[in-house]
Parts: structure tokens; sequence; C-alpha cells
């Protein structure tokens, strides 16, 4: 290289505030003056590839387009209302954005001290003991991925659904067909996609409008409904009614369907780790990322409240919202406490919600696909982890993940328990991903961890073990079914357990028998330099130059005792 190290690094990985798969003395070789964006990244492993123009309010646009409230909110009443009526809404709401909060923290300290698209990937690699890196990386990104490339079908899916029941409506001797919601439902997604596909600046204004109509329409959805309600006499539900009631609507006792009705929190406040998988894209990324999670979990969950507080209160029949013969348990409430057309105007806010959703789902999505493709997770990786020369975004990643949600729309032609799957998949996939790296980092790190500028300090773990119980606590929580005896057969079956782990002993028996021998975890894509140290150096191009006190940088030629998952792509 004709420039020297000298002139061109600013500092070593251990300099750096950021917890690396690299050795802290490793130096990053530049051919050009770097960001401290691109030197944090750098020390991570990874060269930049996309622009940075998201800022923190347009990464939290993204994250709270993702979040969706108003749609995922109406995709997941029947669970929250359904299992434990409106004591179940407004304590459940409550006791579970406690924990989901102290997730979200104890993701956004991870992101801090590791702003990369790969996330919760490359935190388990990074983080596990030693020999386990790659393993952890294998389990917690495939787990991530399949909550990831599910998201956005089921968005769209119940998207779909709502609108072509308001066309029923309007039309009531129209009957939407199976091939109709399909249809309907690829070609959404193709638009989206086509979005997803864009500049990352174009992509940034694109959900910065769409999270401006999702909150605005959160707003007039709840001052709308209790203003304009057609409930009379009384025009709401008794506090005591509403607080001190469980509409237990499982064979459970009243505390376990309390706990079941959590899954419409926690697939609702799923898409709070969407600003992690953006930070590549992002400025001053240490810090924004971080704090867009902790954002979008915060105003969420309070908001989210707001919505259910609305509902609980103005509710009036809860076995016929959640039989309604619309087959949406939100329109047949809208419709039940609302006027025909101030019903059909929510109903509309809500589909235009839901395809802003559906789009922040496939841009973090595919931002996702390509951090894993990076590192040849993927067969054909080489393809899928190609950024278009043009838009400069993973566009290949995109249009994988498009016909993968295509593909997992057939099982529209299955039924409603079969497609509904894909809705319960994704809570259960993303808080195994979400957990992992966090439950390594409080039990298992010690002082390998290294602290970002965004931290929890001494409240670190004590927040970290709180949220680790709480994930222990929900996952078999969320397995159950609502029915138990005689009452269970295939239509009333929890299909979550096979619809996950599924996919995940495929995957696990992919990596017993081949992908334990090439996997090695996160790949470094930068050229690294090692301070004269014998032993502790990582295969990489042939280099020798000095560095500002004129010592001797070596040129990289072993891996004995660093981790062998960080390679150099030479």
């Amino acid at each position: 290289m004709a420039t020297s190290a000298a002139s061109l690094r600013k500092h070593s990985v251990a300099e750096a505030h950021v917890t690396s798969i690299l050795p802290g003395g490793d130096v990053p070789v530049y051919d050009h003056a770097p960001s401290a964006d691109e030197e944090a990244l750098a020390a991570l492993g990874y060269k930049q590839e996309f622009k940075r123009e998201f800022s923190l309010w347009t990464t939290f646009c993204v994250s709270f387009a993702v979040l969706g409230l108003l749609p995922s909110f109406a995709a997941t009443l029947f669970y929250g209302m359904g299992y434990a009526g409106t004591a179940g809404m407004v304590w459940g709401w409550i006791v579970a954005m406690i924990f989901i909060q102290c997730v979200a923290m104890s993701m956004a300290e991870l992101c801090s001290s590791m702003p990369t698209s790969g996330g919760l990937y490359y935190a388990a690699a990074v983080l596990a003991p030693p020999g386990h890196g790659p393993f952890a990386a294998w389990i917690t990104g495939w787990s991530n991925w399949i909550a990831q490339v599910t998201a956005a079908p089921s968005v769209t899916y119940a998207m779909s659904a709502m609108l072509l029941a308001a066309v029923s409506i309007n039309q009531p001797s129209y009957t939407p067909q199976n091939y109709q919601t399909f249809l309907l439902t690829a070609f959404i997604m193709a638009l989206q996609a086509t979005i997803s596909s864009m500049p990352t600046k174009w992509i940034a204004n694109s959900n910065s409008v769409g999270s401006s109509i999702n909150i605005a329409a959160l707003f007039i959805v709840i001052v709308l409904i209790p203003a304009d309600t057609s409930r009379r006499d009384p025009k709401f539900t008794p506090s005591a009614e509403v607080w001190g009631t469980i509409h237990n609507g499982t064979s459970y006792p009243g505390g376990i369907a309390i706990l079941m009705s959590f899954i419409s929190v926690i697939w609702t406040m799923s898409g709070y780790d969407s600003p992690f998988h953006l930070s590549e894209e992002c400025s001053n990324a240490s810090i924004a990322s971080p704090r867009a999670i902790v954002l979008t979990s915060g105003v969420g969950g309070v908001c989210g409240w707001f919505l259910q507080l609305v509902v609980a209160y103005t509710v009036l029949d809860i076995d016929e919202v959640i039989n309604t013969e619309l087959g949406n348990p939100w329109a047949g409430y809208l419709f039940q406490v609302m006027p025909k057309n101030t019903a059909l105007v929510i109903l509309a806010l809500t589909i235009v919600c839901a395809f802003s959703m559906g789009q922040g789902c496939m841009v973090a999505a595919s931002r996702v696909t390509y951090a894993y493709a990076r590192d040849d997770c993927f067969p054909l990786s080489r393809f899928w982890k190609r950024v278009n020369r043009y838009t400069d975004t993973p566009v290949n990643a995109v249009w994988l993940n498009w016909t993968v949600g295509v593909a997992l729309c057939f099982l529209i032609f299955a039924g409603e328990i079969a497609i509904g799957a894909i809705f319960s998949v994704g809570a259960i996939a993303a808080f195994v991903a979400f957990t992992i790296p966090i439950a390594i980092r409080v039990f298992f790190v010690g002082d390998r961890f290294r602290r970002g500028p965004w931290h929890l300090g001494k409240f670190s773990k004590p927040i970290g073990a709180a949220a680790v119980a709480f994930v222990a606590l929900m996952l078999p929580i969320l397995c159950l079914p609502a029915t138990t005896g005689s009452e269970l057969d295939p239509t009333t079956m929890n299909w979550t357990v096979v619809v996950y782990c599924g996919p995940m002993l495929i995957v696990m028996i992919w990596w017993v028998v081949s992908a334990r021998k090439w996997f090695k975890g996160p790949k470094v894509n930068i050229e690294h330099a090692m301070l004269g140290r014998e032993g502790n150096v990582i295969d990489g191009q042939e280099y020798e130059s000095s560095n500002e006190a004129g010592e001797s940088i070596k040129p990289l030629k072993g891996a004995n005792e660093i981790d062998k998952s960080a390679e150099v792509m030479g």
C-alpha cells in the first residue's frame, strides 16, 4: 500500500469503545481518512459499505414503523382481549412492558458496544465462552432471521385480510377468496420490497413519512374512539369492571391466562431491535442506535397502553368481538362500538399504517439477511451479500426475503390455523434471538465485555438478569394452547412449537452434519495489521509499514491466540 498506516489509522481495536472479535492490538488499515463511525465499524472487523444517512429520528421512524402499534394491536387483539379480557389488557400490558423495557435496554447496551448490522448474532459470537462463539452465533442468527423474515408476510397478510374485509362490509354479496388474499399479499409485499431496494436516503425519507402517519393515526384513533363511540348508558365501562374482571378465554387459571395474553404485547413490541440492524447506515451509531432502541420501546409501550385503555373502556361484548363474522376481531370491535363510517375510517387508517409497518419490516429483514450472508450463513451467500452499485443497498437480500415471504403465504391455502402460525412464531423466535446474547453477557462474560458510550452502568447485570428471567418464564407460556383436554384438537392447537422448532431442528442438524466444519462466526472483511507481537495475529494481506511511534507493523500470517471466527477476507 502506498499510503502509510501512520497517516491513516487513528485507533487500535483496544482504543475503540467496542467489544470485537479482533484482539485489542489490531489496527485497521485504511486508504482514506475514516470517520468516527467508520473507525468503530472497522474495529468490529467490517468495512463501510452503506451510506450513513439515517439519523436518530429516521432510525426511530423505521423501528416505530416496524413496531406498528395500531396494526400490531389490531392483528393481536384476539390474544390480548380473548385470553384475559380487559383486566389482562390493562394490567398485562403494564407488567409485560416493564420487563420488555429491560430486554430493550440490555439490547441497547450491546448495540452501543457492537454497532453492526449483524446485531444480536455478532454479539452472541463475541461474548460466548471460548470455543462456543460460532454455535451461539449460528442459533441466534437463524432464530433472528426466522423472526425477521416472517414479519413482513404476517403483517401484510393481516393488512390484506382487513382490506378485503372492508370491501366485504361495503359489498355484502362479496366473499373474499383465499387466492385473492394471496395475490394481494404478494403484490403489496412487492411494493414494499421495491421501496426497500431504493437508496438509503430515499428509504429513510419514506419511513419518516410512514412513521409520521403511524404516530398521527395512533393519536387520532385514541381520541376518536372515546369521542365518537356509539355506546350510551353508560358511555364507558366502569373502572372496577375494566381493571378487576378477568374474562378468561382459556382452560387455565386467571393468572396463567393473563400471562398468555402477553403474546399481544410481545408481538406488538418486537420491532425495537431494528435500530441495531440499521446501525451501519446510522450516523453516530454507537449513541443514536441504542437511543433509538430504548425510545422505540418506551414510546411504543406508553402509546400502546393508552390504546389498550381506550378499547378496554369501550368494548361491549368480548365474546362477540372474538367470534365476529367479519373474521377480524379489530373490525368486529370497531363495528360494535362505532358508527359505520367512523369504523371504516379507523379501519382505513389501520390498513395504511400496516403498509408502512410491513415496509419497515422488509427493510430491517433485508439488513439482517445481508449481514448473515456477508458471513456466508446461507447457500449462495456470495449473491445475497452483494450491495447494489446504483443504490448502495442490499437489493438481492431484499428480494430473497420477498421470495421467502411469498412462499410462506402459500399457507393461506391451508387454512386460518396454518397461516396464523407465522404470527406466533415471530414472538418466540425474536425472544430467543434477543435473549441469547443478553444471557451470555450477564452470566458468562465477566470482564470481556467492553462498554460503549451508551450503557447501564451498575444496573447492567440486574436489568439483564430480569430480562432473561422474564423470557425464560414466557417461552413455555407462549407455546401453550388456549384449551386442554377434550376441547383440544388440531383447530385449537398452538402450533408455535412445530412452526418454530421444526426449522430450528433442521438448522441444528445442519450444524452437526456440516456447518460446524465451515461456519466460524462473523468474518472480518477489512484489512487489519497487528502491532508486532508474535502469535496473536490473524490471516490477512501481506503488509508492512510503521506506526506513529515508528514501530514496525508486521504482516498478518497466523491465528494462534484469537478465536478462529475472526477471518480476514483478503
